[in-house]
This record gives C-alpha cells, sequence and structure tokens, in this order.
C-alpha cells in the first residue's frame, strides 16, 4: 500500500488523526551482510546458532530450527556448524529457508549440502513428533 492510499484508508476508516501527519516512504531495512565469525570456538559458535535458530523472523522456522538445532548442533562438527551457520544467516528472507527446507522450491546448489537434508529429512517428521513449542534451553 502507498503512503497516499494509506492516508486515504485512514481518513475513510475514520482512523485518521492528524491532516497533517508525513508518513515516510516504505523501503525495507538494511540487514548487515554475513561476516563468517573469525576465531569462534565450537561452544560460542553452538550457543549461537541455538539462539539464531529460536530467534527468527517467522515462527514456523522458529520452530522447525529451534527443534532441529536441540537434535543436531552438539553432534555437529565444525564442517557442519559452518553450513548451518551459513543457512541460517546467508538467506535475507526467511521464507527461502522455510520453502527449501518443506521442498516446495528448489534448493540452490550454494545451500544443498548434508545439513539441509538433515534438516528436510527433520521437517518430515517421520517419528510424528509435536512441534508446537520450542524446546527448553
Amino acid at each position: 500500500m502507498l503512503t497516499r492510499d494509506v492516508s486515504i484508508y485512514c481518513r475513510r476508516e475514520g482512523n485518521f488523526q492528524d491532516n497533517n501527519l508525513i508518513h515516510p516512504e516504505s523501503r525495507e531495512p538494511d540487514i548487515p551482510r554475513y561476516v563468517e565469525r573469525e576465531g569462534e570456538n565450537a561452544n560460542l559458535k553452538r550457543a549461537r546458532l541455538t539462539y539464531q535458530s529460536r530467534k527468527r523472523g517467522m515462527l514456523e522456522n522458529g520452530l522447525l530450527l529451534s527443534t532441529f538445532a536441540k537434535k543436531y548442533l552438539n553432534t555437529f562438527d565444525d564442517k557442519q556448524l559452518r553450513l548451518y551457520d551459513q543457512l541460517i544467516n546467508l538467506p535475507s528472507n526467511d521464507w527461502d529457508i522455510f520453502y527449501w527446507a518443506t521442498g516446495i522450491k528448489p534448493t540452490p546448489p550454494e545451500f544443498d549440502n548434508e545439513v539441509m537434508d538433515l534438516l528436510k529429512n527433520h521437517i518430515q517428521n517421520k517419528d510424528r513428533q509435536t512441534r508446537i513449542i520450542q524446546p527448553d534451553l
């Protein structure tokens, strides 16, 4: 919806309080570029990735990734931790991660790896586990 359209809608619906209110143009927030952390030990990386898996932009990914992290992060070696870090931090759109992991969209080659395969298998939930809340920390 354009700024002008918002103002017209608010006036029409009786929600417009100030006719002099100026609405800024809509723009995407600046997202910092992903930079791989140097010198981060495996335990610190696991703790950071656990937190990042829980605090996604959308609830669906928070549930899927937090349960995945709980199940796998403690077994990942350095390479797998790096791949998971890239998977959850490089894409700027959470829907991309969700669509790739659920198979709705093909996974780009740079994310098509062993960690994505584990995530896809986790999402299939063959054990029929209840995943309606994030696991305890």
